[in-house]
């Protein structure tokens, strides 16, 4: 356990080799141009004029509920279903209707597609073996894969005698080895128990970042996104909805269903009844009047809804300590019904005098619980118009 620890800060702390994605970095033409893609069954549009760039050595994910159209549009890219409409660019290149193997694209699949009677080796080189490269260029880079997913020792093994991690390693080490310039990952970790999905995670970012290929991955665990992805594509009923890196697409949400979804939030629903510069004054039913400060977006209706973090909402027995801004945090009166210890954080749930539930999340910063509150006990739930996000839809 402590080497897999190692293993993860390690990785953790990689830089970015040359030529890979960095955010901030000056902008080059897209690896992947996806333009008002749409696919129907019958009368259903299961992907509905998608449009999205991705760069070159980007590590991008693809989030949605399941028939969000997520998994559609990865198969288009894959080569396994053609669009009805819209242009899929590779380098330039339209391959929206170019057979999958004739594209430079992988796809490494849920349920990971081992071939039972072949052993490890055999399996990372079949894919080698149809493209008829010779018998020293494929021990080459078998070696080349193996050492580089960790399964040296392991050649001769059946994917039967493989635990769920080995087997997950050698898919990944076979949809690399002929080396695309693009792979599809379909959920996965989706089989692995939640410490192998962790660890795992850790080390899809680590051969990626050597590799400095480009990586999309589809999954509905926004958890799993925000650790290995770049950016962020959020789809639902077959639309991108938002397309933002991991921090604003948590910190920022576009819409109500964005916020809802990534995370957990708390929306009180108001009208806005006053602006002073970047601060609103917005009448909420749940919980009176709060104050919200949107210093980099512009708000234009008058009913909107208020989102707030469980981690931003504080709880104390008499609230915050009055300073010369103190008027201005928001202060709400309750009583504590649920306590959920959760080791690095406990969160309550707080009915407040309105009757309207919120849920709070706070650091174990002690290892007593001085610092914890009961169910039944009185507390002020505050936090300040920094921490809310205001949204129109």
């Amino acid at each position: 356990m402590a080497d897999e620890g190692a293993k993860m800060v390690a990785a953790a702390e990689l830089a970015p080799p040359t030529g890979a994605f960095e955010p901030g970095k000056a902008v080059e033409p897209p690896l992947l141009r996806i333009e008002g893609v749409a696919k129907n069954f019958g009368s259903f549009r299961a992907v509905n004029g998608v449009s999205l760039d991705i760069r070159a050595g980007e590590f991008f994910a693809l989030l949605g509920p399941s028939g969000c159209g997520k998994t559609t549009l990865l198969r288009m890219l894959a080569g396994f279903e053609t669009p009805d409409e819209g242009r899929i660019l590779l380098d330039g290149r339209d391959i929206a209707r170019v057979l999958p193997h004739e594209r430079p694209v992988n796809m490494m699949f849920q349920n990971y597609a081992l071939f039972p009677h072949l052993n490890v080796r055999d399996n990372i080189a079949f894919g080698l073996k149809r493209a008829r490269m010779s018998r020293a260029e494929i021990a080459v880079r078998v070696a080349e894969m193996m050492a580089l997913v960790k399964l040296e020792g392991l050649e001769k093994r059946k994917p039967d005698q493989l635990s769920g991690g080995q087997r997950q390693r050698v898919a990944l080490a076979r949809s690399l080895a002929r080396r695309p310039k693009l792979l599809l990952l379909d959920e996965p970790l989706a089989a692995l128990d939640k410490k192998l999905r962790e660890s795992t995670q850790i080390e899809l970012m680590e051969v990626q970042r050597r590799l400095g290929m480009t990586f999309i991955i589809v999954t509905h665990d926004q958890e799993e996104a925000m650790t290995v992805a770049n950016r962020i594509g959020v789809m639902d009923a077959g639309r991108l909805d938002q397309v933002a890196t991991p921090r604003e697409l948590y910190e920022a949400p576009n819409s109500r269903w964005i916020a809802e979804f990534v995370g957990d939030i708390n929306l009180f629903q108001g009208e806005v009844t006053s602006r002073v510069q970047s601060d609103l004054t917005i009448a909420t039913r749940e919980a009176g009047t709060l104050t919200a400060s949107e210093p980099h977006s512009a708000i234009s209706k008058t009913m909107v809804f208020l989102a707030v973090r469980p981690e931003k909402i504080k709880l104390s027995r008499h609230g915050p300590a009055a300073d010369g801004e103190g008027s201005a945090i928001n202060r709400l009166g309750g009583v504590v019904t649920d306590v959920s210890y959760l080791g690095g954080t406990t969160t309550y749930k707080v009915k407040l005098d309105s009757g309207v539930v919120i849920r709070s999340s706070m650091a174990n910063t002690t290892r007593l619980d001085k610092d914890s509150h009961g169910p039944g006990q009185r507390v002020v739930a505050w936090f300040t118009p920094d921490d809310c996000v205001v949204l129109e839809q």
